[in-house]
């Protein structure tokens, strides 16, 4: 681990005291006068110590500042949760059931959501910034040339936000990947350590290189340089699998689906109920006649628009919206080609643009959830022309269909939505699909409706 990584995760066990000290002290402040004849130095004590061992088990102190910020949100409510259970099986023993009462127990929990949530992102935002102006940065040795090696050298110049920056590249044949310096054969591997700054190794070699592989794992030993070992393996890059030993040897297993299991349908199928009832009689009840009256007044035609998408097993279902477009409007142009909606599109109308900008247009398919052709969360359904079209050219595309679609899903909130103007968006979209298909959480679902809902409030700029 590099000084700035070490320097970093310090800071970020450090801030998270400081947060559980502040979400204490406020909530005794709210709740108490004066607040320090309730301070209770063991109670505090307790809260941080549990907060620290139940991380271990949430996996709150993952690095993920090249994951989304939704996600970290979860795992804090996930790592709160688990503190929850924690503190209230304690309160006998710490002798403050008669202090502290329930409203201040919830209370101190969600300052701790709120304070916790606030400096992670102030520190990832800071984290960042340094990487933007070149700093904090691990510097990568990629050997080899294969495919993998090229998505990953790609991949990192791309999101500066990962943390990493390639030095060069070593392989048995001379090789350029977009400017990235070549070194020389593996053989090199010894000198390079030697001389240069390398924070890590990827290997990236085919897979019948076990002999340079081995080679290049030896030398690093040598030298305690971080190894990584980029298998070739995109054919399942989007499958569940878990790396298992059967004595000495490694193997790849992939595992069956989450949401085969009966329990995890279960659960899906009671928060997608529950969520939906509580769309309708919260937001609903007051959007659902707003946004009927406005289409109304600023364009002819019906409220709902109705649209056949393929569902689960590649059934057809109904799917409804808030129409968004003139009503006259045609999905399908002279030569049969399905016409997606385009940013600054004729068809769309004044209020139709906002509904679409802020996803409010899909409100009507919590209907769909009730109905239980759709989820809240899943692959978008697409309408049946733009299947047809995509069956044909987009890889693995029909095994989206091998769950229930959803309203909004792990595509979208990754910038894949809206309109895809070539195959090869369409393939993005698709791959991203099959990744949570295969790795499905019911977190991973909580995530993503968090994400919706920042997007929804940030805007997004496929949104249209």
């Amino acid at each position: 681990m590099t000084k700035s990584a070490s320097y970093y995760n310090i800071t970020r066990y450090l801030a998270d005291a400081l947060a559980i000290v502040l979400a204490y002290i406020v909530t005794l402040l709210t709740h108490f006068t004066p607040f320090i004849t309730a301070f209770n130095i063991p109670f505090l004590a307790f809260s941080i110590i549990f907060w620290y061992l139940l991380s271990q088990i949430s996996k709150l102190y993952s690095d993920r500042r090249s994951n989304k910020f939704s996600e970290e949100i979860v795992f804090i409510v996930y790592n709160t949760l688990l503190l929850s259970i924690a503190l209230s099986s304690s309160l006998y023993f710490l002798d403050v059931k008669k202090t502290y009462s329930i409203p201040f127990f919830f209370s101190y929990l969600g300052y701790i959501i709120l304070f916790v949530s606030l400096i992670k992102y102030i520190l990832r935002k800071s984290i960042h910034a340094a990487l933007h102006q070149g700093k904090l940065y691990d510097k990568i040795l990629l050997v080899g040339s294969t495919p993998a090696a090229i998505n990953f050298y790609e991949t990192i110049n791309k999101f500066y936000y990962y943390g990493y920056e390639c030095i060069g590249l070593i392989d048995e044949k001379p090789s350029k990947l977009n400017g990235c310096k070549y070194y020389g054969k593996i053989d090199a591997l010894h000198t390079i350590l030697k001389t240069e700054p390398v924070d890590e190794v990827v290997i990236a070699l085919p897979h019948d290189e076990y002999h340079n592989i081995q080679r290049c794992m030896e030398v690093c030993d040598f030298y305690r340089t971080k190894v990584r070992i980029l298998p070739d393996l995109q054919q399942y890059a989007s499958a569940s699998i878990a790396v298992e030993n059967i004595g000495l040897l490694p193997t790849i297993s992939v595992i069956e689906l989450p949401l085969d299991k009966w329990q995890n349908k279960l659960l899906k199928r009671s928060f997608d109920i529950v969520f939906s009832i509580l769309v309708f009689f919260t937001v609903g009840l007051i959007l659902f006649p707003l946004i009927s009256i406005l289409i109304k007044l600023t364009s002819k035609g019906t409220i709902f628009f109705k649209q056949e998408r393929w569902g689960l097993n590649n059934e057809k279902i109904t799917c409804y919206k808030f129409r968004t477009m003139i009503y006259d409007s045609k999905d399908v142009d002279e030569n049969g080609i399905y016409q997606q909606a385009q940013r600054n599109d004729p068809r769309i109308t004044f209020i139709g643009k906002f509904l679409r900008q802020t996803n409010l247009d899909e409100l009507p398919q919590f209907l769909n959830v009730l109905l239980g052709n759709m989820s809240v969360v899943g692959p978008r359904p697409h309408p049946t022309p733009l299947n047809i079209q995509s069956m044909h050219t987009v890889e693995n595309y029909m095994l989206r269909h091998i769950v229930l679609p959803g309203i909004s899903g792990w595509a979208q909130v990754n910038g894949y939505r809206g309109e895809t103007r070539t195959p090869e968006d369409m393939q993005r979209r698709v791959n991203f699909d099959l990744y949570y298909i295969h790795r499905w959480t019911f977190w991973l679902d909580c995530q993503i409706i968090l994400q919706t809902i920042i997007n929804i409030v940030r805007g997004d700029q496929n949104a249209y």
